[in-house]
């Protein structure tokens, strides 16, 4: 039960600062309280039609669509959790058709799988990214809502004492060493721009050897030190449970993958402006530090996504 950690981790969260929007509203998010409004139930909202949430099936969209759902019920809407979807392609599908209302989707992934923009071609920037994003999804009728501040995307994860030795913090600080490292991934990883072949391109890494390992088990050959680098998603909980470090990609070569509630134009209108209200204000406290929390407690400590969801929602300070 890793509820401790989460509050341990908001509060330096807020201490910090690190719990404004990412592309928000910068006066928005000044003087922020250290712990967030609570949500107030508006009756009217219950008089508006239901809403439909769907998500793609692994934990992590899970837990955002449970986030929204609890969220936006506490506000006094009516919410039903859609069906899991297998891919992007079909949560699109089930959106322009109206099954869904809305589902979360990443930047980078609407992009490129949706979108059809080359890994390369896509912007760094993340506000860049978003709003280009929120264009494409605008020509389809639909409504990309303000990103999350966390980004799940491709990391690079060594061990922390390891990379402590050899005194790397950056992907750039891998430059003369990681001709004596073993670096591990999926196997499709050796020709992608946003995996190996990215490296060698952007950073002139050469390492001396790649070992292909299937993304299930994608966090073993560094645990097991069988590799010395390793692909990894960043908002994996094993990062903070296993005593992984992740290299910052200094020179930004790997495209935004920060979340959009992306919702159909008609539900967002019938909803009224307390969605969007509703959504950019739970969002804030999900940076990076948190979403790898939350993932892990479902992920590690078998939690059902609904259950964390309401420990989130609760220790931030937006339900009772």
């Amino acid at each position: 039960m890793l509820m401790p950690n989460l509050r341990v981790v908001l509060a330096l969260a807020l201490a910090a600062g690190a719990l404004l929007p990412a592309c928000g509203d910068q006066k928005e998010a000044d003087n922020r309280p250290a712990r967030a409004r609570l949500i107030e139930r508006d009756p009217g909202n219950a008089e508006r039609p239901g809403l439909v949430l769907g998500s793609k099936g692994f934990t992590e969209q899970l837990i955002l669509v449970e986030i929204y759902s609890q969220a936006l019920e506490s506000a006094g809407y009516r919410v039903r959790r859609g069906r899991e979807v297998p891919s992007e392609r079909a949560a699109l599908a089930a959106l322009t058709s109206g099954e869904i209302d809305g589902y979360p989707e990443y930047t980078g992934t609407a992009l490129n799988s949706l979108f059809g923009e080359d890994l390369e071609d896509l912007p760094k920037d993340p506000a860049r990214a978003y709003t280009q994003a929120r264009t494409e999804f605008a020509r389809e009728g639909l409504v990309a809502l303000p990103p999350t501040p966390f980004e799940n995307s491709n990391g690079f994860a060594m061990l922390r004492e390891a990379a402590r030795n050899l005194g790397v913090t950056t992907l750039s600080g891998l430059e003369g060493e990681a001709s004596d490292l073993v670096l591990s991934g999926p196997p499709e990883c050796a020709r992608r721009a946003d995996c190996l072949l990215g490296l060698e391109r952007t950073y002139g890494l050469r390492f001396e050897d790649f070992l292909p390992v299937d993304i299930s088990a994608r966090h073993r050959p560094v645990i097991d030190e069988k590799a010395d680098v390793g692909v990894v998603f960043t908002t994996d909980g094993e990062i903070r449970t296993e005593n992984l470090t992740l290299l910052t990609d200094d020179q930004r070569m790997l495209p935004p993958y920060n979340v959009t509630l992306v919702v159909r134009e008609e539900a967002l209108r019938a909803a009224g402006r307390g969605l969007r209200r509703v959504v950019t204000a739970v969002q804030r406290g999900l940076t990076l530090p948190v979403m790898q929390e939350l993932n892990s407690r479902v992920d590690l400590d078998g939690e059902t996504p609904a259950a964390v969801a309401y420990g989130y929602l609760r220790e931030v300070g937006y339900v009772e």
